[in-house]
């Protein structure tokens, strides 16, 4: 995520539109949360750390970004 892109303005409820890059992400459309692939978990934007940029998705945490690496990787 870039320093300029820190305004996550938009509803409590509102979901963010992000493009997920190598190392950081975009805001695309403003709201608080993504949600997760593996676990449908909403990901507050401050607290998403965890994201495939190949297949655009977020995940909660480490074990859910391993869960969905060995799906993917059998």
């Amino acid at each position: 995520m870039n320093a300029h892109d820190r305004d996550f303005s938009g509803k409590a409820d509102d979901i963010a539109l992000v493009r997920y890059g190598d190392g950081e992400f975009t805001v695309l459309r403003p709201g608080r949360f993504v949600i997760c692939a593996v676990s449908g978990k909403p990901i507050a934007l401050d607290a998403l750390r965890y994201w495939n940029p190949t297949f655009q998705e977020a995940y909660a945490g480490p074990a859910e970004a391993l869960a969905r690496w060995t799906a993917l990787n059998p």
